[in-house]
């Protein structure tokens, strides 16, 4: 198993997590409803360049919404449209964006340069 830290503090951001296959492929939502998350629970997948770790959103409880509120757009739920709106919940710094609103897919996607990565299996030292 796997979890993500915030690089710049430290602060544990997801739960245990392991690779993973999306649920469902991209679909756009049917009037003023929230699709189903795209990812399950426990489970993450690297996007096509690297650069983002969608998540399922209930996986990365060490995540606070963006003190900025223009960041924090949506009709139903947040569009993920204007920036990154997650920040680490130790430092404040911009670490992911959630999409969860009647018109985007339901996920959180963190900023892998703003993540490092361990093997919860691993013991500390």
């Amino acid at each position: 198993m796997t979890i993500f830290h915030c690089v710049s503090c430290q602060q544990l951001l997801t739960r245990e997590v392991a690779p993973g296959e999306p649920l469902r492929a991209p679909e756009r939502p049917v009037g003023h409803e929230v699709v189903s998350p795209r990812m399950a629970p426990g489970t993450f997948k690297v996007n096509f360049d690297a650069s983002l770790l969608i998540f399922h959103p209930d996986d990365v409880p060490g995540t606070a919404l963006h003190p900025d509120s223009r960041r924090l757009v949506g009709c139903c739920g947040l569009a993920g449209q204007d920036g990154p709106n997650l920040v680490c919940s130790g430092c404040g710094v911009d670490v992911a964006t959630k999409e969860s609103d009647c018109w985007t897919d339901n996920l959180v996607a963190l900023i892998a340069s703003a993540v490092t990565e361990s093997d919860s299996s691993r013991p500390s030292l």
